[in-house]
């Protein structure tokens, strides 16, 4: 019974793969520079706290951001987490202002126990980056008026590995196994209204197929039965961006083609404590840095800046054995400032964030809801007010528990 379960897990997993690759949707004007828009892969429980993952580790949720979690996972139990979410946007400039609602599957994960609480595994498939945008400008030079379009459109994906050991009762190790892969696209055009002057439309696309690893440590204890402090760390090396890289120019007919040269991912590091209280209280706070400034992007380095996260969190329930479901209801809000990658960004973003989570009463499954608002200067002349719904299943289910008769 058990292997036909994992079976039917498996398919719904690549299943619920194809139709996250094939979502991978933003509209925000700065996906235009770099990859596109980063995405963190933080579980739903997590954002609503306002994104901190690093010192963060629990039975009921997959933690793909901090590999040391999974063996927080219970010996007996298997996990599988999906969520999805609805963003409504608004964007202001000199020119005037407009709403764009967006929605889509923000990852599949799965995790269980290969060796009682010592060693565990999980997998999973979640956007790496995404792009979407299209503005129109219509100006003059000259006494010639012209139109200029931008557009882009795709995004990269990840599929994940990664193993978690506890070599002691109060450390734990782990590793992630990336593969990348994805398409994403940029055309710009200039069109002049006049009939004797050239206009020209250039495309861009940029195809990835590459690996990485990320690298994760925690250490955790509890104190008098109540109180519990976990202080991890993550890291992650420079690697290369491989693909191919293609630019063809419709008026010249001239075209680029660049395989596997060119593009770099950024090395990374985290740090993050948390502190919980009987189970009832827990606050936490994170740091994350990418190092995006030193890293090859079209040939050279120095084109971008490095990303920088500051995160606040804390989520509170006021019995979780209590009878009122009301009482074992998890409440929870944060707060997180972002230095974005793309240096068109003038000053650093910020988000609040709050959220609740709703036990299934026959298991240790739950629904998380997050709702996040973030202010964001995606350029100089641009401001964005999003608002972002996020929903997810986290189901844990006892698959490996042996009974006795």
């Amino acid at each position: 019974m058990n292997r036909f379960r994992i079976c039917i897990s498996l398919i719904l997993f690549l299943m619920m793969t194809v139709g996250l690759r094939a979502q991978n949707v933003t509209s925000s004007p700065s996906s235009r520079f770099g990859y596109g828009e980063l995405q963190d892969h933080i579980p739903v429980a997590y954002r609503a706290m306002g994104g901190v993952s690093t010192g963060m580790r629990s039975n009921r949720y997959i933690n793909p951001s901090q590999p040391a979690s999974y063996t927080a996972c219970d010996s007996t139990s298997f996990l599988f987490d999906v969520g999805a979410g609805c963003m409504w946007t608004h964007y202001s400039d000199a020119n005037g202002h407009r709403n764009i609602f967006n929605g889509n599957l923000q990852y599949v994960s799965v995790a269980f126990p290969i060796y009682k609480q010592w060693i565990s595994f999980a997998a999973g498939v979640s956007p790496y980056s995404s792009m979407g945008y299209s503005m129109v400008k219509v100006d003059s030079v000259g006494g010639h008026v012209y139109g200029a379009t931008y557009a882009g459109l795709g995004g990269i994906s990840q599929i994940y590995g990664g193993l978690s050991f506890n070599i002691l009762n109060w450390v734990a190790l782990g590793a992630n196994f990336y593969y990348m892969f994805g398409q994403i696209a940029n055309t710009s055009s200039l069109i002049f209204t006049e009939s004797g002057l050239n206009s020209s439309i250039m495309y861009k696309q940029f195809t990835a197929s590459a690996w990485r690893f990320r690298y994760g440590i925690q250490f955790f204890h509890t104190f008098a039965d109540k109180h519990t402090i976990i202080l991890g760390g993550t890291f992650e090396n420079k690697r290369p961006m491989g693909g191919e890289y293609l630019q063809y120019e419709l008026q010249t007919l001239d075209s680029v083609r660049v395989t596997d040269t060119g593009f770099e991912t950024p090395m990374s590091y985290s740090a993050g404590l948390s502190y919980s209280y009987a189970q009832r209280l827990t606050v936490a706070v994170d740091y994350a840095r990418s190092c995006w400034s030193d890293v090859q992007y079209f040939g050279q380095s120095g084109k971008l800046r490095d990303r920088q996260t500051l995160s606040f969190g804390c989520e509170y329930r006021h019995n979780p054995m209590g009878r009122n479901y009301a009482q074992r209801m998890m409440w929870r809000a944060g707060a997180k400032l972002i230095e974005s990658y793309v240096t068109t960004n003038g000053k650093m973003d910020f988000t609040i964030s709050a959220g609740f989570g709703l036990p299934l009463r026959t298991s240790m499954s739950m629904v998380n809801v997050g709702l996040e608002y973030e202010r964001r200067n995606s350029m100089a002349n641009i401001t964005e007010n999003c608002l972002l719904l996020t929903v997810d299943v986290a189901i844990n289910e006892n698959w490996f528990f042996k009974r006795r008769l």
